[in-house]
């Protein structure tokens, strides 16, 4: 048996491989009650399981304050830098540019994101114009909530953002969230290489997980829990549990979110692998 599952059903975390989860988040949320909501809180669940690294982003900036929100996020990496990436969240109703001038060259942020069903507002809309601006100009990935149906980040408006701009990299987050919504992400990101695929959610399984690497490939593919709303051991056991080779594993859980992150004095150099056509 490998050393990855080895140590799982020994109930031990594991630490054969670099984990990187794609999709956290932190502080306390205005609709229920999170305990022990702070980085230490975190740090504590990512040891148990054996997850190595998070990106994330403040409840308080997806929700309702992105400046209050964004300074939150940025202290929550400031406490464990090892540990943390963080999400630069823009809200298009208060001030984009402002935020991604503020924030946009502090190494603390690895990525933006975009939660267009929490600000009622469509990714296809002009005040995004400035996320896709600097993505270009940058590398940087976006990470857009989606969700089948919905009439702000459904996967149609991803593949119409993907259109506009081919050079920019979106994460579509839950990757449509339902089982008919993952049928849709999976054509999307087939037609857009920029699209990459985020496993979080409540309604996928392991054969799902298996279903999206061997249609659109491990490097487009990455591991997501959105915990504290999910938990984290149950996202990650889709991934380790479910059909994929070695390789695949490891690139969805780790190998291929590492990379997206390293965009910081590489702009303008084309991206590896299947990236490369978007870059």
């Amino acid at each position: 048996m490998n050393p990855l599952l080895s140590a799982l059903w020994a109930r031990r975390p594991q630490r054969s491989l670099r984990i990187v989860d794609a999709h956290a988040h932190s502080g306390p949320y205005s609709l229920f009650f999170i305990p022990d909501a702070g980085p230490e809180g975190m740090i504590k669940v990512m040891d148990r399981c054996g997850v190595a690294h998070a990106v994330l982003s403040s409840h308080l900036a997806i929700q309702l304050d992105a400046a209050t929100g964004n300074a939150a996020t940025a202290a929550a990496v400031a406490h464990a830098p090892d540990r943390f990436t963080g999400y630069l969240t823009v809200n298009p109703w208060q001030d984009p540019l402002a935020e991604l001038g503020k924030w946009g060259d502090d190494p603390r942020f690895g990525g933006i994101k975009l939660h267009p069903d929490l600000h009622d507002y469509p990714l296809t809309g002009k005040r995004y114009a400035p996320v896709w601006e600097f993505a270009q100009r940058t590398g940087c990935p976006v990470l857009t909530h989606t969700y089948d149906g919905s009439r702000y980040n459904d996967l149609g408006h991803v593949g119409e953002v993907a259109t506009r701009h081919p050079r920019v990299v979106i994460l579509a987050g839950h990757s449509g969230a339902t089982p008919l919504g993952f049928d849709t992400a999976i054509e999307v990101a087939q037609r857009h290489p920029g699209v990459v695929l985020e496993l979080c959610g409540s309604y996928n399984s392991g054969a799902d997980v298996a279903r999206m690497v061997r249609e659109v490939g491990a490097g487009r593919v990455v591991f997501g829990s959105d915990f504290p709303f999910i938990d984290l051991r149950m996202s990650l056991g889709r991934v380790l549990f479910c059909d994929l080779s070695d390789d695949d594993r490891a690139a969805v859980l780790g190998g291929t979110m590492t990379d997206l992150l390293q965009w910081r004095g590489n702009a303008g150099r084309s991206r590896p692998g299947p990236f490369a056509e978007s870059a």
